[in-house]
C-alpha cells in the first residue's frame, strides 16, 4: 500500500499520462465551458460531451467571452438548448439545469469573473443538479481553486490499491493531505490547484487506459 497520495501522484507522474493534454488537463480550463462540461458529463462519456460542446460553439451559444456565453444560455429556450446538447443524453434534464444555473450565476454574481472569484462550494451544492463531483470540478477547473475532484475512477483505483474510505470527502481529504504536505517538492507546478487538476487528470487517463499498477510504477516511492 502506498504511504500517501503523494506517492500515488509520483507513480502516475512517471507514466507520462498527460503528455498530449493541456496544462490543466480539462479542455479550455478556466472558462465557462468547464461549467457547461461539468453538467453535460454527468452519466455519459466525454466523447458525447464533446459533440454537444461543438454544437453549442457552432451555434455561437458558447463563445470565448465567458459572460456573453452565460447570457446566451440564460436567453435560450430550454428546448432549443436540449436540441443542441442531445448527444450528451438526459438532454431535457441537463438543459433545464444549465438554463437555471446560468440565470442563477448572473443574478448572484453579475458576470463570470465575479463568479470565479466569489462562488463557494456551498452555493454550488445548493443549485439543482450539482453534486460534490460537479461542484469540485467547477471550482478546480473553472475557478482555479485548491480542491481535488473525486470521481468513480478515483474510488475504483484506490479500492484496487487496498484503500477503504467511508465517503467522498474522506477520499478527498486523504488525496489533498498528501499533496499539501509535499507541495514544496513539486516546484515545477505554480499552484496546488494545478497539481490537483493534473492529479485528477492522471487518475482518469490511467483508468481509461485500463492500466494496472505493478512494482515498476512505484520505484523508490
Amino acid at each position: 500500500m502506498l504511504e500517501s497520495s503523494y506517492s500515488l501522484f509520483l507513480a502516475l507522474k512517471k507514466m507520462d499520462l498527460l503528455k498530449n493534454s493541456s496544462l490543466y488537463w480539462w479542455p479550455n480550463a478556466l472558462s465557462f465551458e468547464v461549467v457547461v462540461g461539468a453538467i453535460l458529463t454527468q452519466n455519459t462519456k466525454w466523447e458525447n460531451v464533446e459533440k454537444s460542446l461543438k454544437n453549442l460553439k457552432d451555434s455561437h451559444i458558447l463563445c470565448k467571452d465567458n459572460t456573453q456565453s452565460l447570457k446566451n444560455f440564460s436567453k435560450l429556450s430550454v428546448q432549443s438548448l436540449a436540441n443542441l446538447i442531445y448527444p450528451s443524453g438526459f438532454y431535457n434534464q441537463k438543459s433545464s439545469r444549465l438554463y437555471r444555473l446560468s440565470l442563477a450565476i448572473l443574478e448572484e454574481f453579475g458576470n463570470f469573473e465575479n463568479f470565479v472569484e466569489n462562488v463557494s462550494r456551498e452555493w454550488l451544492l445548493s443549485q439543482k443538479g450539482i453534486g460534490m463531483e460537479s461542484a469540485d470540478s467547477i471550482l478546480n477547473y473553472a475557478c482555479d481553486r485548491e480542491i481535488m475532484v473525486v470521481d468513480k475512477y478515483t474510488q475504483k483505483l484506490l479500492a484496487s490499491l487496498g484503500y477503504e474510505f467511508d465517503d467522498y470527502e474522506e477520499i478527498q481529504s486523504w488525496l489533498e493531505r498528501g499533496i499539501e504536505e509535499n507541495f514544496s517538492q513539486l516546484q515545477e507546478y505554480k499552484s496546488l490547484s494545478l497539481v490537483y487538476a493534473r492529479f485528477h487528470g492522471k487518475i482518469v487517463e490511467f483508468s481509461k487506459k485500463k492500466l494496472v499498477f505493478n512494482a515498476k510504477h512505484f520505484g523508490d516511492f
